[in-house]
């Protein structure tokens, strides 16, 4: 691990515009962009995010997913609860979903369209 952190810290950057370049400033956090460790730090960052899930979660990336199917009043409690779950781990966490980017997807001509949030 002392690999990850030296890798990590005491990293320095800065800003190129039209050929005039900005003075170095030490970057507190993050990873380097475009980084092929990035992927991993977040994903073993976000590994517990499913532990007290009961829908389907998939994730990739920074993406995640969260599916069950809904039969009746119940089931759909069932996913709101799971989503209250992950708002509470992300609270916990201090990280934040981009809602502009949730969607839910209703799929089937029976399908009463719960309503989430």
């Amino acid at each position: 691990m002392r690999t990850i952190g030296n890798w990590i810290s005491k990293r320095r950057q800065r800003v190129c515009v039209k050929g005039v370049k900005s003075t170095w400033e030490e970057v507190w956090s993050g990873v380097p962009q475009g980084s092929v460790l990035w992927p991993l730090l977040f994903l073993i960052y976000i590994n517990d995010l499913e532990e007290e899930v009961v829908s389907k979660v998939f994730k990739f990336a920074d993406d995640t997913r969260l599916f069950r199917q809904v039969n009746d009043t119940v089931d759909a409690l069932g996913i709101q609860e799971d989503l209250d779950r992950l708002v509470q781990w992300a609270d916990k966490w201090q990280m934040q979903f981009n809602v502009s980017k949730c969607k839910v997807m209703h799929v089937g001509k029976k399908n009463p369209r719960h309503h989430f949030t």
